[in-house]
């Protein structure tokens, strides 16, 4: 593999497999696939490049055009990055709900962000992307249903995992689904190389869309009309908007998974937790989730098995979430008395109230 770039866009991709040592069972090979190593610290990088690339292919993207889409924020933040380096301004609509960290970086990349209700959900900035690429003759990449999502899952994702895995034992891997397009790109082509292996799906306990049963409300074409029945608000940012994307519903109308997972909140923190402060590996609430999946695969795994974990991307966009709520900013007890145990540099105490 190379290491000299023409530009940022060549290193969206290759991200590494890492096993996990000390919170596996000993007897079950767990691996998890960092995509905080991608530019922008998402697997999402891997989708705007792909959406981008193939418009500009078929010409559906002119020259110096304003790209616009709804995301929770990893989406975006790839799209600026690709928009930044290609030339298009961007214009992202994100429901207030989602942190402000992930605002922040996009306008930094130079994107412009339009903030929508929470009350009106993923729904609603998807119909304020809408509204904004009818108006103004903007392109509008539909993240949600684009099938250059999940081609470019296909041609990188998953062909990097039959490279890892070449010889190898695979027996499960273990997923969330946001767009749908890691789950459909990857299992198509695991079903076709590597047919042993087992697809397990994960999805928020409070948001059980795919598990309910439920059919999801949706339009001619396969877009959302509706917010889910089983949906409801929870932490796990990125991961199942408040409907069942299409990309999402072709992946499940295929029959490969063959298993889902519900996940709770407080478990993929704390597994996030987990991999922070035994593995040192940094990253945010939904890759905590996938995590907590693999691990209740790998208990019930036979021994010699093989699985491998996505991770989605990295911790630094939950600062302000919940995942952060219980990190302290000023000295803890402990930390102050390390502190006072030699006599220099000591911080003055605060004033008294």
């Amino acid at each position: 593999m190379k290491h000299k770039f023409d530009n940022i866009l060549g290193t969206v991709g290759n991200t590494p497999v890492v096993r996990i040592n000390k919170l596996a069972p000993p007897d079950v090979n767990l691996f998890v696939k960092v995509e905080a190593f991608n530019p922008l610290g998402s697997v999402k990088d891997r989708l705007a490049l792909g959406v981008i690339e193939d418009a500009e292919r078929t010409g559906a993207l002119k020259p110096g055009q304003t790209v616009v889409e709804a995301t929770s924020g990893n989406t975006g933040i790839g799209l600026a990055m690709v928009c930044a380096q290609k030339g298009y301004p961007l214009v992202i609509t994100m429901a207030e709900s989602f942190s402000i960290e992930r605002r922040k970086l996009m306008r930094f990349l130079g994107a412009r962000v339009i903030i929508t209700p929470t009350a009106e959900r993923g729904l609603g900035m998807v119909k304020k992307a809408n509204e904004l690429a009818e108006k103004n003759g903007w392109f509008l990449p539909r993240q949600f249903a684009n099938e250059a999502n999940a081609d470019m899952h296909s041609r990188t994702t998953a062909q990097e995992i039959l490279r890892d895995f070449e010889g190898d034992r695979l027996d499960y891997w273990v997923t969330g689904f946001g767009t749908g397009g890691t789950l459909k790109g990857v299992s198509r082509v695991l079903a076709e190389k590597r047919p042993e292996t087992k697809i397990i799906l994960c999805e928020p306990d409070v948001a059980p869309m795919v598990s309910s049963g439920l059919e999801q409300p949706h339009n001619s074409d396969g877009s959302p009309s509706a917010s889910h029945p089983s949906w409801a608000p929870h932490p796990q940012q990125g991961w199942s908007p408040d409907f069942i994307p299409k990309l999402a519903q072709d992946a499940i109308d295929t029959h490969r998974i063959h298993k889902v997972l519900r996940i709770e909140n407080s478990e993929a923190m704390r597994r996030s937790r987990e991999l922070a402060q035994h593995e040192g590996i940094f990253v945010g609430i939904s890759s905590g989730a996938t995590f907590a999946g693999a691990l209740r695969i790998a208990a019930e795994a036979p021994k010699g098995s093989t699985i491998l974990c996505m991770l989605p991307d990295t911790g630094e966009r939950y600062l302000s979430t919940p995942l952060f709520a219980d990190i302290a900013v000023d000295m803890t007890p402990e930390e102050l008395e390390i502190s006072r145990s030699t006599p220099g540099a000591q911080l003055a105490p605060p004033p008294a109230a």
